[in-house]
């Protein structure tokens, strides 16, 4: 049988952890049939489950085996068994943790083994690992690089919550096209579709006009309208919807068309609205050149519209960069419009992104993913 070139994540977060994880490797090492290749840097993080529990080390072990995935599977227990780990429940603290996180290009889906590893992408601290062993790899079912997959995460971790509304926020500047990308995705996804009530909002022709004292009027009645549709409490758990902005936009919108006084304002009615709002399992953020957005504009000739200038967007493109920079609250996954976008890709790495059930239309009809 021809080696296959797998890796393991090891984690410890009782007693003395760099000891159990040294343990560890030496037993994969004297393995029959494996070969210890390569080991990333130890990374040290917090429990998911609860900041109560002690703080994990981590690495990424690269090996080659001529063992099927059962095989390795069953070694890989028994050296946890070995190790003293005790099996209480998928948050308890652990002496030691294997987790066959790939195994070749292989995908495997059964009670006691999925690879690859089904929350991996969602890891900074398995990918972080990864990357640095091999960053360029594709992710076997989603078919990103490890190097990209990591970056969407900006350094955080994240568990999937069947217990939420799985929202998928789209964001970006305006004319940058996620109004189009959000009705595309819902329609493959079979799903509900949130939309900003631009049409609606009887101030905002007047702000982009020059008439600056309504521009308080006009963000607040997008700060409620929003708040409306976000609110938890009618949005259905565990089901997927799309809304083609993120929240998060209102404060970057009011930094550019409020003056200090309603600013100072706006700010202190903000809060209330954003801590009660449903918060994205995922964010989709879209970017292009503030000229192609502009000549969009124009394009699709919405009379509120026409008074927007190259540079107000240029301004909200250095907005939304930061805002993406800092951001610690979801994965996001960035697409640039100039490109050619493949709409089933974006709805089979939402499927990997979020914890809900939804139906894929295609050709044939719909089938349950």
């Amino acid at each position: 049988m021809a080696d296959t070139k797998a890796y393991i994540g090891l984690g410890s977060n009782l007693g003395d952890r760099e000891s159990y994880i040294n343990k560890a490797l030496k037993m994969i090492t004297c393995a029959e049939q494996v070969e210890l290749c390569r080991v990333s840097d130890i990374i040290e993080t917090v429990a998911l489950s609860s900041t109560e529990q002690p703080k994990f080390l981590n690495v990424v072990a690269e090996i080659e085996t001529t063992l099927s995935p059962a095989g390795l599977h069953k070694m890989l227990t028994g050296i946890e068994n070995g190790l003293g780990r005790t099996r209480r429940g998928q948050w308890w603290p652990r002496t030691i943790d294997l987790d066959m996180l790939l195994f070749g290009e292989e995908i495997l889906e059964g009670l006691d083994l999925t690879v690859p590893h089904p929350q991996m992408h969602l890891r900074s601290f398995v990918l972080k690992g990864l990357c640095q062993l091999n960053g360029e790899q594709l992710h076997p079912v989603m078919k990103v690089p490890f190097d990209e997959l990591n970056a969407r995460l900006n350094g955080c971790d994240f568990a999937l919550d069947p217990d939420k509304p799985q929202l998928v926020s789209i964001a970006g500047n305006i004319g940058v096209g996620k109004t189009t990308l959000a009705k595309k995705l819902a329609d493959r996804l079979g799903c509900e579709v949130l939309l900003e009530p631009y049409d609606e909002n009887p101030f905002l022709a007047d702000v982009y006009a020059g008439k600056k004292e309504l521009a308080l009027d006009s963000q607040l009645y997008f700060l409620t309208s929003r708040a409306r549709q976000l609110d938890p409490e009618k949005l259905e758990a565990g089901k997927i919807c799309i809304s083609d902005y993120v929240f998060d936009k209102e404060l970057i919108y009011a930094k550019r068309l409020l003056n200090a006084q309603q600013l100072a304002l706006y700010e202190k009615i903000y809060p209330p609205f954003a801590a009660q709002v449903t918060a994205p399992a995922l964010v989709i953020y879209m970017h292009d050149p503030a000229q192609n957005c502009l000549e969009r504009i124009h394009s699709r000739n919405r009379p509120y519209e026409q008074q927007i200038e190259l540079q107000f967007l240029r301004n909200l493109d250095s907005d939304y960069e930061r805002l993406f920079e800092r951001w610690k609250s979801c994965p996001v996954i960035r697409i640039s419009t100039s490109q050619s976008m493949n709409a089933d890709s974006l709805v089979n790495q939402i499927k990997y992104y979020t914890a809900g059930n939804f139906i894929v239309a295609n050709s044939q009809g719909q089938s349950k993913i």
